[in-house]
This record gives structure tokens, sequence and C-alpha cells, in this order.
């Protein structure tokens, strides 16, 4: 009998049934054997069991409707809390949308069959399953508005010194209205998590900021200043011995955002590196297409933005980042103790410095 193909000695598929009160985690570990539903059992495995770390920085973009679905309170919170995310890169969408809960406004459970003539005659705006009243979008508007007006953001800034000093104003409303914590920007705030915007311009946020600028703001984001301290962060965790991970919800500018800071510190700045230790994203676009959303940690390690010894880490989850979240955020806090919060927002002058003065030393010809 010839020898049992190394291929056949992998575990069998042979699950326990699934019962009544059956835990979250044996139910990912026992039953999501194959296909994608093996995908989300590695990547909940990955997350928890490797990227979560003391030596590893964990870097997540946001992209989709993400907040105004309710998982900024439901998964993405947690997630900050259990010091399971170190730096964030966002759409200004999900921003704009999470601050409706924070000052105390509503969306609610709607349909996505349903008549859009008869929405808008009636003062509603439609996400698609989401309803909310017109005005939560003018009452939040105000709200930017207002605080944007503050002497404080009378100059330029990156977007992480942006959101954090908005999330002071956001944790203040939450205390005033006697709620819990309902946005990510205040729950950032507190636990020193930077939070950058990849296209500030390209949300109601960045609208308003316009808006003022017309009536003579001085507010003006700094999109240097977000490429060269989230490069910074990236290059602190290498030079330090430490490993960096992305979690990427979905993928667009926020995801290639986050897998620049290795090009960023390898191409532009010369500085020798190889990459990101661990890759996990969940998307539903798919590779043959082109697009960026379903570019492979593979096509990443050509860019050089995934460590080629670390492709076996890598993990993409091809499902529903609504359904994903919850489960993986449920995961990870069920099997990791929290960890210390990094609070990296603290240190950006710090890592900013670092990484100035490695860029200045190759430039003038240093060893």
């Amino acid at each position: 009998m010839t020898e049992k193909s190394r291929y056949l000695r992998r575990p069998k598929i042979d699950p326990r049934p699934i019962t009544a009160g059956m835990p979250l985690v044996d139910l990912v570990d026992g039953t999501l054997l194959a296909y994608n539903g093996a995908r989300l059992r590695e990547a909940c495995q990955l997350f928890a069991r490797r990227m979560l770390d003391d030596d590893v920085t964990v870097g997540m973009s946001l992209t989709g409707a993400l907040t105004p679905a309710g998982l900024g309170m439901s998964a993405l919170i947690p997630l900050i809390e259990a010091g399971f995310v170190d730096w964030i890169v966002s759409t200004g969408a999900n921003l704009y949308h999470d601050a409706h809960f924070a000052i105390g406004l509503e969306l609610h459970q709607g349909s996505w069959q349903v008549d859009d003539v008869a929405l808008r005659a009636q003062g509603v705006v439609r996400i698609y399953d989401i309803f909310f009243d017109y005005r939560v979008l003018l009452e939040t508007d105000a709200f930017f508005r207002e605080v944007i007006a503050a002497p404080e953001f009378q100059r330029a800034m990156g977007s992480a010194e942006f959101h954090h000093r908005v999330g002071r104003y956001v944790v203040e409303r939450e205390r005033v209205l006697g709620q819990r914590r309902k946005s990510l920007l205040s729950a950032a705030h507190e636990h020193g998590v930077p939070i950058y915007t990849s296209s500030p311009g390209d949300s109601s946020i960045g609208m308003n900021i316009a808006a003022m600028a017309l009536t003579g703001n001085r507010l003006t984001l700094d999109p240097n200043a977000d490429v060269n301290e989230t490069a910074a962060i990236v290059y602190d965790v290498k030079r330090r011995g430490g490993k960096s991970g992305v979690l990427l919800l979905g993928g667009g500018s926020p995801k290639n955002f986050v897998l620049q800071t290795e090009p960023q510190i390898q191409e532009v700045l010369g500085i020798a590196e190889k990459g990101h230790d661990y890759f996990l994203q969940v998307t539903d676009a798919r590779p043959d297409t082109g697009g960026l959303s379903g570019a492979t940690p593979g096509e990443a390690v050509s860019w050089g933005k995934v460590d080629p010894d670390k492709l076996p880490d890598s993990v993409v989850c091809y499902a529903d980042t609504t359904i994903v979240l919850p489960l993986l955020t449920a995961y990870a806090l069920s099997t990791h103790a929290p960890r210390a919060p990094k609070r990296l927002y603290d240190r950006r002058a710090e890592l900013l410095e670092a990484l100035a003065g490695e860029y200045r030393k190759l430039r003038n010809g240093a060893p």
C-alpha cells in the first residue's frame, strides 16, 4: 500500500451535530469546515489567535455603510474597548453616520422593497433597508458646523487630529444626553485610537468643512500628515521588532490607504522593509474584475504591501461584512483577553519624528 498522500492527512470532515445552546466558538471551530464558511473560521482564528498577540499592532479599514446599520455600537466599539484595534482608516461617511446616534438622533430598520418616490415625499432617507428622517442629516450637519467653528479648528491638521478633537465634543454630547456610548468617534477618543479618512472631501463631514470655508473658516485637512503618520505607525512597529496586522472590512480607498503604508516606507522613503505580517480581509468583491476591493494578498505581495514569508497567514473571507463582523467580534471577545490600549494617537509626534529621522539619514547618505 502506498503512503497516504499528505493532502489526506488534514483533519477529516466529521462535525458534531449542531445543538441548542451551542457556544459560538464551538459553532465556528467545529462546523464551518469548507467553502466560505471555512474562510470565516480561518478569519476568526487568525484574528484571535495570531493578530491579537501583544506584539502585533492592528490597523483596520472601514468601507461600506457599517455604522448606519448599528455595527459601530454592536461590534466596532467593543473591539476598541478591548484593545483589539489600534488604528483605523474609515470612509468619512461611516464617521458622519456614526455621529447621528451620539447626538441623540434615530435610524430605523426598514425595507429595500419600497417606493423611494413616496419616501422622498415624506422626508424619509433610505440606506438600502435603513430609514431615517431627512432632518437627521440637517441636525448632524449643524452639529459638525458648530464644532468646526471652534477656535481650535482654525488651522490645517491631519484627519486623525480632527477626528480626535471632534471626538471630545461627541463624548460630551453623549454625557449630556445620559446615554451609553454609541459613537465610534467617542470610543476612539477615549482609547487613543487614531482614525484617518483617506478621502476627506468625500463625505458630508468634508462637505460641511468646504461649506464653512466659504465663510472664512480656516480648517483644512492635510492628507500629507495622514500618509506620513500612518506610515510612521507601521515603521515604529517594525523597528521595535513587532508585527503589523491589517483587518480590512471591504475595499476601496480605506483598504489601500492602510496597505500603502508599506510601499510608502519601502518604495518612496527607501527604508528597507518587507510588508505587513498579517492580512485579513472581508469582501464581497471578486478579484477577476481587477477592482482593488477584490485584490488578493498575493497581488499585495507584488507591491511590497504584504511580507511574502507571511502569505500563509493571510485570509480573504468572501462574505458580507455585516454578517462576518459581529461573528468575528464575538469570537475574539470569547477567546482572547482584553489588551492594553496602545494609544497610538498620543504618540503621533514621536512616531513621525522617528520616521522623518530615518528618511533624513538616508537622504544624506548616512550608513
